[in-house]
């Protein structure tokens, strides 16, 4: 690429950081006397509000034998109050215009409302109400199970690179909580009882243990008096103490095998990886250049994995690399694909290890460099047109225990990445000894068994 494009694409990419910085919305942060953590971003750009509950618990709080549950009670949490019926809390936001759901991942549950921005008490009224008045009745929880049960069976049992990617999480961690799935294991799920949800309830479903965003057309202090008239008299709880979970150095490459009926082999492969939360002050560039390297990896039809293994070598049918820099644990760097036709797992491992070799031996291009960077930017920046993403950007940080304010500085950081620091993490961490190997050999398919439904998968399960 000619020079003086290269310092065209340079200058946008800071151009846009610049102008992210300067338009970024006011955010305000309050703290009620019970605990609860309130923070409020206006966008007065539409006359909506996105009011969302975020409490701490997750499957990685989960322990042995008593999987699902973060996940069950998710469900039970719209089956009635003392004050509100089963279901009446989706059908009163309903009836007032708004949609609404709830989402269980490792490290959070979630629940969501979007309205017309004057119904917002209308959300803060009925998720106070299930904050702490929520009845866990036995006939609700017997029907409610058996439909996690059947949700685990179509998006993870029966949908093969799902349980593929389940299968090489519970090899890939020792002791970090994240080999638990989100769903649960089905024999967990089989000896769940509505004793256990009342219990998991009880102990996470505090003000204390939660934090509430709302981001829309709003008045802060308004809506900080509108949380202390519905949340203010809720009592707080003392929360567990977490263990630290030190994840063994892993000394050698781990590989597993996984026959499941399917119409294609799969691939997935994966490196031990630290994340904001875990990285020291002097290594806290690390994450966002692992998240560069996945961009030059699979960022879109120009990156790496599509281009040279797709398209040119026509070895792989699909790549990708994935990377979580905000998760509350050290993770994992991913990259998985599929053997285009004629081509093995063998020929598609040895090309993804080559194309990580080459990250490791040969500096990125500034050119490359400053066009993944480009791309990267523009779909944070883009990102921020949606009030529902930059709730849920607060909404994580926060709940894993990070700042809210890195979202607003992360297109600098991104921006100040350098080549060398991308094969620097490239060859501290993606390194043979610290790799997992999943491989799904596929069986004949069963042509009178129901199919899992197109796109299902087995991470994070929505309502």
């Amino acid at each position: 690429m000619h020079k003086y494009i290269v310092a065209g694409l340079c200058l946008w990419a800071a151009a846009f950081a610049v102008n992210a910085q300067d338009t970024t919305p006011a955010t305000h942060e309050y703290r009620l006397a019970n605990g609860l953590k309130l923070i409020v971003r206006e966008d007065h750009r539409a006359p909506v509000v996105v009011s969302q509950v975020w409490y701490k618990v997750g499957s990685s709080y989960e322990n042995n034998g008593a999987t699902g549950l973060s996940h069950v009670l998710e469900h039970m949490m719209f089956k009635g109050t003392r004050k509100h019926g089963p279901n009446e809390f989706s059908r009163i936001i309903a009836q007032n215009g708004g949609r609404e759901n709830a989402f269980t991942g490792r490290d959070y549950t979630a629940y969501f409302q979007q309205l017309e921005k004057g119904r917002l008490a209308v959300s803060f009224e009925l998720e106070a109400d299930r904050m702490r008045n929520l009845l866990l009745k036995q006939e609700e929880f017997a029907k409610e199970v058996r439909v996690v049960m059947e949700e685990r069976r179509l998006r993870t049992d029966d949908d093969p690179e799902a349980l593929t990617s389940e299968q090489f999480t519970a090899v890939a961690f020792h002791s970090n909580p994240y080999r638990i799935p989100v769903i649960g294991w089905m024999g967990d799920l089989e000896n769940l009882r509505v004793a256990d949800l009342q219990a998991w309830y009880k102990t996470w479903y505090a003000p204390n243990n939660a934090t509430l965003v709302v981001v829309g057309d709003v008045q802060p202090d308004a809506v900080f008096k509108l949380a202390k008239k519905y949340f203010g008299a809720l009592k707080p709880t003392p929360r567990p103490t977490l263990k630290p979970h030190s994840e063994p150095e892993q000394i050698g490459m781990r590989r597993i095998t996984v026959k499941a009926p399917a119409e294609l082999p799969y691939l997935l492969m994966g490196y031990p990886a630290p994340v904001l939360k875990s990285v020291s002050a002097s290594d806290a560039w690390e994450p966002y250049a692992l998240e560069m390297l996945s961009a030059l990896l699979s960022g879109g039809d120009s990156a790496r994995l599509a281009k040279h293994l797709v398209r040119d070598q026509k070895i792989a049918a699909n790549a990708s690399a994935g990377y979580n820099l905000t998760a509350r644990l050290p993770d994992m760097f991913m990259i998985d694909g599929t053997p285009a036709e004629g081509h093995s797992i063998g020929e598609l491992e040895q090309a993804l290890r080559g194309e990580i070799k080459r990250l490791q031996d040969e500096p990125v291009s500034e050119a490359e460099l400053a066009r993944i960077k480009t791309q990267v930017v523009a779909n944070e920046i883009y990102q921020r047109d949606s009030t529902f993403a930059q709730a849920m950007q607060i909404g994580t940080l926060e709940t894993v225990g990070l700042d809210w304010r890195l979202m607003d500085s992360y297109v600098e950081k991104i921006t100040a990445v350098t080549a060398e620091q991308v094969q620097q993490v490239a060859r501290k961490y993606l390194i043979d000894d610290r790799l997992t190997v999943a491989i799904l050999d596929p069986l004949p398919i069963d042509p009178n068994k129901p199919r899992a439904a197109a796109g299902a998968t087995g991470g994070h399960n929505v309502r």
